[in-house]
């Protein structure tokens, strides 16, 4: 009887400790609760509850260590019975409309074209002439000297696809290249004098900003790391006044959604941002991230001038966040300023390669895009600040009729919402001078080719958006750009596939010298094996002469350093260059994949991104990769056989699909990255140099206020996190018997709730406040073996 009476007796005094009783009070109550209760029944919660509330009604100081004093009076009352509401993590609603309009579509809408008005306007058409001259003479040169190497005697079909295929393929890099250099000598000379500034460094007073995070069951830590990096930042250049954060979750995981509330109360208590950082979570994902986000303005727009809209792993510092704002406040035509994103935070070799790739090439790519669009660039979702009444007014998106790929939902939003701003006569524009702004790469390449399926679906819907009425012929050729981006994947894979049939077939099938009946003299086959020289080492340059301007420019920059020295960045270029020869044939195939799957109306799902570098199994590289190595296998073995001279032509391409598991699972293991960055490879200058706000997020992540196994149980063991669920829900909740009765005897026993009973469950604030008395009532063993890990914290 006395080991019974101790343990219920330490039950009773962890429930006390958890409520953050004084420790003079807490072994008083315990034994004024053991007093009244029976030992046979242990049924002690309801003695306790009172005795508590009597405590509390006779002393305000009972509870000396509320969780977060900045709340707690609207949890506290919460505290110990079934009740809800009382506790807002929003500002009130401030209602406005934003209605979809204008998605007729026609092919007359291509001939209809907006008169120029700014000056910048007419500097863009000069660019873009000179842009388009130069693409189409270097692409008909370039097919032209192809015309002479292909053999199209008594195979013109073959040869005519080859050469379209060329063509179109040559164009797409030479847009790549074209870009990448005059991107290089706009960073040799400087900021583009036509580029918005800030002509008056100061933001008025008035002026209100929404820092909106959209997110989808992620690490909850990492997000509000991100904001604490970005929160801290903008305190120190004293602005933070104008500046409010929202986390705008569209989570359906239950884990999630417990751990979200409860990462907002402690980073309100942390960063003591009560009133500066809200929480809303949608109970219905419609449109996914664009709806997410319309919702917001829809409820909130009519209180902010401006928003600037991050990924769950973005980071910006308040010196670019304050030279936006200030941007957009001296234009007043400028409708979105997109930044150019750095990568951080990588420790996968994938990743880090990706990574160190935006700091050496991202520069000039950047530089190049903002050359030739000027007013006319592309939103990229993120890391841009928008215009909130005019993205309001015209940037609401509408389900497309008809099914994928060309209707439903759609999915890649942000090339559409900055078309429609445009159309309405806001600008967009690129700030690729604007130092302060990053992102998370992908961390595999297969959670890289995860995020492709679905943009590749969604740029397909742009084929569909392409003869909307008002739309600029910029942004015309940005969607086309857009379908190119996965088109070219299968135009590639279908050119290699007719070089390699055309191979086979030179051997398989005898020339005919005498094609005419009569002839006095054979027509030999010619071959141009200058030209075809010529034509290789042109297209080397073109694919890879960017990665030498890029290096060059760190270079004469004296930036080497910040890259671990002239030695070690010169190696990283060659290793990255290396590396992205294996991956470009994996990444055709997938894209020559995802494009078929697209057209033949096969539906993308919506699924949360893996951010953490936490390595793929040799069974998911299997999964995902055995064909590819089945065919590099066959299709080698076929030509080794009949041709082997064009088999070792082909030979980089099939390596990458032979090696492809293997590929894919090493480089996504945080070891192999970490072995690069220890010989000094692929080192980006925040690695060598973090900032201030990287600090911080390295700080942060490596002491989460958050343990890293949190989920939706805490929400029935911790009191607290139990109160503050309940004060954050604004219904009752429908009482399910069944429900309750298979949740009570989950907790005795090894039975388990699906998904949807456990989202019925924190639901319901009479089902969850039983339930958590049932988990302090339930027998020792029980009890011991199914919270152990949540008593570990309070031991």
């Amino acid at each position: 009887m006395a080991a019974i009476t101790l343990k219920l007796t330490r039950r009773i005094l962890a429930y006390v400790w958890l409520l953050g009783v004084t420790s003079t009070r807490s072994l008083e109550i315990a034994l004024n609760v053991m007093r009244k209760i029976s030992l046979i029944t242990s049924n002690f919660f309801d003695e306790l509850a009172g005795e508590l509330l009597n405590g509390i009604s006779n002393d305000d100081s009972l509870i000396d260590d509320p969780r977060w004093p900045g709340i707690s009076k609207n949890v506290l009352s919460k505290l110990l019975n079934d009740g809800y509401g009382g506790l807002t993590s929003t500002p009130p609603i401030n209602r406005s409309s934003m209605v979809p309009k204008g998605f007729l579509v026609s092919l007359s809408n291509l001939f209809e074209l907006p008169a120029s008005k700014a000056f910048w306007e007419t500097v863009a058409k000069r660019r873009r002439r000179l842009f388009a001259i130069l693409v189409i003479a270097s692409t008909a040169l370039a097919t032209y000297l192809m015309s002479l190497i292909i053999y199209f005697r008594s195979r013109a079909l073959l040869g005519y696809l080859m050469l379209f295929a060329f063509a179109v393929l040559f164009a797409w890099i030479s847009v790549g290249f074209w870009t990448a250099l005059v991107g290089f000598i706009s960073v040799l000379r400087g900021v583009d004098r036509y580029a918005p500034k800030a002509k008056v460094r100061g933001i008025k007073d008035d002026t209100r900003v929404a820092l909106v995070f959209p997110i989808y069951n992620e690490d909850v830590n990492r997000v509000y790391a991100g904001i604490e990096a970005t929160y801290r930042s903008l305190e120190r250049t004293g602005k933070l006044k104008h500046y409010d954060f929202y986390v705008l979750s569209d989570s359906n995981d239950p884990d999630s959604w417990v751990c979200e509330e409860l990462a907002w109360a402690e980073w309100c208590e942390r960063l003591k941002a009560k009133g500066k950082l809200f929480y809303r979570r949608r109970t219905r994902n419609v449109k996914k991230k664009s709806g997410n986000i319309a919702d917001f303005c829809r409820r909130w727009g009519k209180n902010y001038k401006y928003m600037i809209v991050f990924d769950a792993d973005s980071v910006m510092t308040g010196d670019i966040l304050v030279q936006m704002t200030a941007i957009m406040e001296a234009n007043p035509k400028v409708g979105i300023l997109q930044s150019a994103p750095k990568a951080i935070g990588r420790r996968s070799l994938y990743g880090r390669i990706q990574q160190f790739a935006t700091y050496v090439y991202g520069p000039i790519f950047a530089a190049g895009l903002s050359f030739w669009q000027l007013g006319d660039a592309q939103y990229w979702g993120h890391n841009a600040i928008i215009r909130i009444k005019p993205f309001m007014e015209n940037c609401a998106l509408p389900v497309l009729p008809g099914d994928p790929p060309f209707g439903g939902e759609i999915l890649s939003h942000d090339f559409v919402e900055a078309a429609l701003m445009r159309r309405a006569g806001y600008e967009v524009w690129l700030s690729y001078d604007l130092d302060g702004s990053y992102e998370e790469t992908p961390p595999t390449l297969l959670e890289e080719l995860s995020r492709d399926r679905r943009w590749c679906q969604g740029n397909l819907q742009h084929l569909r958006l392409f003869l909307l009425k008002g739309i600029i012929p910029a942004h015309r050729f940005l969607f086309l750009n857009g379908v190119m981006i996965y088109g070219s994947g299968l135009l590639w894979f279908c050119f290699i596939f007719m070089s390699s049939l055309q191979a086979l077939l030179d051997v398989w099938i005898e020339p005919v010298y005498f094609p005419a009946e009569y002839a006095l003299f054979p027509e030999w086959p010619v071959w141009y094996p200058g030209w075809a020289i010529f034509l290789f080492i042109v297209t080397v340059v073109l694919l890879f002469l960017p990665k030498l301007l890029g290096l060059y420019l760190v270079i004469v920059k004296k930036k080497a350093g910040l890259f671990g020295g002239t030695g070690k960045l010169v190696s990283s270029v060659l290793l990255e260059t290396l590396f992205s020869v294996f991956f470009a044939p994996i990444k055709m195939l997938f894209h020559s994949k995802f494009l078929l799957l697209a057209l033949l109306g096969k539906k993308v799902g919506w699924g949360p991104q893996e951010r953490s570098d936490v390595g793929l199994s040799w069974r998911q590289a299997l999964k995902f990769h055995w064909k590819d190595t089945l065919i590099g296998l066959l299709w080698g073995t076929t030509l080794w056989i009949v041709n082997p001279a064009f088999c070792i032509w082909l030979s980089p391409i099939l390596i990458s699909f032979v090696l492809s598991i293997f590929l894919s699972v090493w480089t996504s293991r945080p070891t192999a990255g970490e072995l690069f960055k220890r010989h000094g490879i692929f080192l980006t200058p925040q690695e060598m140099d973090p900032s201030p706000e990287m600090k911080v997020l390295a700080e942060v992540l490596a002491n989460p206020p958050l343990p890293a196994d949190q989920d939706f149980k805490l929400a029935l063991f911790d009191p607290w996190v139990n109160a503050l669920h309940r004060s954050l829900l604004r219904k009752r909740g429908r009482l399910m018997p069944k429900v309750l009765k298979k949740a009570l005897n989950a907790i005795d026993s090894k039975e388990v709730l699906s998904r949807s009973e456990i989202m019925a469950l924190l639901r319901s604030p009479v089902m969850l406040f039983e339930l958590h008395k049932r988990v302090w009532e339930s027998p020792e063993d029980k009890f011991i073996e199914k919270w152990s890990k949540y008593l570990s914290r309070i031991q």
